[in-house]
């Protein structure tokens, strides 16, 4: 059955396994009410407590602007070590698949087919997994880095430390401290984040394609929860990934709009204000209900390919525009720094980097952990097809190279204007302005920054299009060819939520919102990858005997 949308439906499982032995039927629990197709009662908790935060975030701004600002801290402080654990358990999981027989499992069945070209893949995966925040860091975080690294320690009256600076700092060494901000940068944005991604998409994909079962979380959990998963257990997890979902969507969309404003004002003079922010996030979120209602191929698949023409004209831009040889030679020596501090920045005991550690590290891992039900379900959508092995390599390496290189330029370029240069301006100012500062030292600085606008814009309508189809897929029951009203729906929401939030608090509240979210659904992660591998160990036990029945009842020459 086609979807209303024109998305792809999830094909039949093509394998000789078959589905588990269950009666459940996608969409059984559904309820249809004024041209809605929506799970009782997944999609109607979610909605309530969603709209009740809304409004008690609008009526009492000033507490939930203080409550936010103690949460996330809070949150960090306790539970840093966990979070920096459990990205080190799905980095190793990763590195298990790909070099376990389990990686010949293909995904849909031995004989399934991709259903994207590589390069549609890439792009959707890429501009889905990063798109805003390569935007909104790649220059701020190198930049914050390299100016805390240079400071060094700096140690309070308690004898504990005030600094940002991640391990140990570099005081007054310009090389060094360039090397530790560059190897902090990408650490954030390699191997982890994107292994906490290929393993979410991988289970999730598994289930659906291999087992046939609804394209939703709490499928991942069959193999531990058996047919409980239909009931109130696989509610609270479904329940649980649409607010994780939704708020750190909502966190990604504030940080898209802090800069697009920063970047109109500096090129237009429009001033930046909140309800400038939120007219920004309104007229965007409009944008994005015509991709929604395009669908899959026509909406994201095009803009996402479309974005990744402009980041790489952009990168390029930077590469040859400004210093060429330090770039190019960055790419190879930041490498060897994300690696040669990758096991001390993983660490989660006995550092004295508390302040980096925890209001860098842990809050990107569980921004990453809330984001992970969205960019799973998303590659899950467009990875039938694949190889586990395929998959697992291609989802976690492939964006980490091009973050090396994106960080590499942009945030290489930037720390060079501060060194060689000596602009300073540039290190001291707000994070959302640092890009368009450094694009002054460039030639054709108007249209570059207009560019590098237009790219948050339309990551932005990806990732609010994304988010809404895999919301809605998850608050359908696992539906796909739910009726375009609720992705509209979800959507509008969204947008809703990143403008209540930066209203009730700005991004300290976005990003307390992704960190409560993401913590307690990293536990449900790790659950999750105890069941894929269950799954995938028994998949490849059933290929193995039928490989063996089929050869012994081949007739002897």
């Amino acid at each position: 059955m086609a979807s209303s949308d024109n998305t792809p439906p999830v094909p039949e499982p093509s394998t000789i396994t078959g589905a588990p032995e269950t009666d459940y039927e996608v969409g059984q629990d559904n309820i249809q009410v004024m041209g809605l197709d929506v799970h009782n009662p997944v999609f109607f908790v979610s909605a309530i407590v969603i709209v009740a935060f809304v409004i008690l975030t609008l009526i009492f701004q000033e507490s939930a602007d203080h409550f936010f600002t103690w949460l996330r801290p809070t949150l960090t402080n306790m539970f840093d070590w966990s979070l920096l654990s459990i990205g080190n358990i799905f980095v190793l999981f990763a590195i298990f698949l790909v070099l376990s027989p389990l990686g010949s499992v293909r995904l849909g069945g031995a004989d399934a087919k991709p259903d994207y070209t590589y390069a549609g893949w890439f792009a959707m995966l890429f501009a889905a997994g990063m798109g805003i925040g390569l935007m909104y860091f790649g220059v701020s975080e190198p930049l914050s880095h390299y100016s805390s690294s240079f400071g060094g320690v700096v140690l309070g009256d308690d004898g504990l430390r005030t600094d940002w600076a991640p391990l140990g700092g570099a005081a007054g060494n310009a090389d060094a401290a360039r090397e530790l901000a560059m190897g902090a940068t990408i650490f954030h944005w390699g191997l982890h984040p994107w292994a906490i991604y290929a393993i979410v998409a991988l289970s999730l994909a598994f289930f659906a394609y291999n087992r046939g079962l609804p394209l939703t979380l709490r499928s991942a959990f069959y193999p531990i929860l058996g047919e409980r998963v239909w009931g109130w257990p696989g509610h609270v997890i479904d329940t649980l990934a649409v607010f994780a979902t939704l708020f750190g969507l909502a966190t990604s969309l504030g940080f898209g709009a802090e800069q697009a404003m920063a970047g109109l004002e500096y090129l237009f003079g429009i001033e930046e204000t909140d309800v400038g922010k939120s007219v920004l996030i309104l007229c965007i979120t409009a944008v994005a209900l015509v991709s929604v209602v395009a669908g899959l191929d026509a909406g994201v698949k095009r803009l996402s390919e479309i974005n990744m023409v402009l980041a790489a004209l952009l990168l390029a831009f930077i590469f040859f525009a400004g210093p060429t040889l330090v770039i190019a030679t960055g790419v190879l020596d930041n490498t060897v720094a994300y690696f040669k501090t990758l096991l001390p920045l993983s660490n989660p005991f006995g550092r004295t980097d508390q302040n980096f550690m925890q209001g860098w590290t842990a809050f990107y891992w569980a921004w990453w952990i809330s984001w992970s039900p969205f960019v799973g379900m998303f590659i899950a959508r467009v990875s039938r097809g694949r190889t586990v092995r395929e998959f697992v390599i291609c989802v976690i390496l492939v964006p980490t190279i091009v973050s090396i290189i994106w960080m590499s330029t942009f945030g290489g370029a930037a720390i060079n204007q501060v060194i060689a240069e000596g602009h300073q301006a540039i290190a001291d100012a707000s994070q959302d302005t640092k890009l368009f500062l450094m694009l002054e030292d460039f030639p054709f600085t108007q249209f570059a920054s207009f560019i590098g606008i237009t790219l948050v814009i339309v990551f932005f309508v990806t990732s609010s299009d994304s988010g809404s189809l895999v919301i809605d897929t998850i608050t359908a029951g696992g539906k796909i060819d739910a009726p375009v009203s609720q992705r509209v729906f979800w959507a509008t929401f969204e947008g809703v939520v990143a403008i209540v939030l930066l209203l009730g608090g700005g991004l300290s509240a976005l990003q307390s919102a992704a960190v409560a979210t993401g913590i307690p659904f990293a536990f449900i992660l790790l659950a999750m990858m105890i069941s894929t591998l269950k799954g995938l160990t028994q998949e490849r036990a059933e290929l193995k005997a039928h490989r063996k029945l089929t050869k012994s009842s081949q007739p002897a020459e």
